[in-house]
């Protein structure tokens, strides 16, 4: 999976107007995470989510789902189921990736959804910058035309703000920005 986000990496470089081999690099070294998922079936499956509206704190999501599917991405003011393919990978922005870029991409709001009949697996791979590795957008992704959006930050910082102070949603980024500036602030009170 490293192998296959590397590739997508240097593809999103190139769309970016960056080169080919900068995003590549900025997650060769990387501390990334394989997780299996597993959503039992439901008789009430509309009382509840397998998980629910979120994006991924992660830079980039490669995502293997079994033929049950339930994953739902929303998009124009709605949620759209993501059918399963044969073969094929899901791939999803991060909020990682959203402040790596500057926000021209944008973290993809998605939840899992039960149903009343089958279990549904999922394999996910997260692609994760190293750990104390700073996030910061290329030079030429900040212009008068797309000012600056978000702190620098590590993927260290996020995940212990993912993990310890907020759970993750569709606004984890905005809330992170705001904990980091009220972190910078307060560590310049202390003397």
């Amino acid at each position: 999976m490293n192998k296959v986000s590397q590739e997508i990496m240097g593809l999103l470089g190139i769309s970016l107007g960056l080169d080919q081999a900068y995003l590549k690099d900025f997650f060769e070294q990387n501390d990334s995470i394989l997780r299996l998922n597993h959503y039992p079936s439901c008789q009430k499956p509309e009382l509840t989510l397998g998980t629910g509206p979120h994006t991924n704190p992660t830079s980039l999501t490669i995502l293997h789902q079994d033929q049950v599917g339930g994953l739902q991405v929303f998009a124009d003011e709605k949620w759209h189921s993501v059918a399963h393919i044969p073969g094929a990978f899901v791939v999803n922005i991060g909020d990682t990736f959203m402040a790596l870029t500057n926000g021209i991409y944008k973290s993809c709001l998605h939840r899992a959804v039960v149903n009343t009949e089958t279990g549904r697996k999922s394999l996910a791979f997260f692609l994760c910058p190293k750990l104390e590795r700073p996030v910061t957008p290329a030079a030429g992704l900040v212009n008068a035309a797309n000012s600056r959006k978000y702190p620098d930050f590590t993927w260290a910082a996020l995940l212990e703000f993912t993990q310890n102070h907020y759970r993750a949603d569709m606004k984890t980024l905005v809330a992170f920005s705001k904990w980091v500036q009220e972190q910078e602030s307060n560590n310049k009170l202390i003397p």
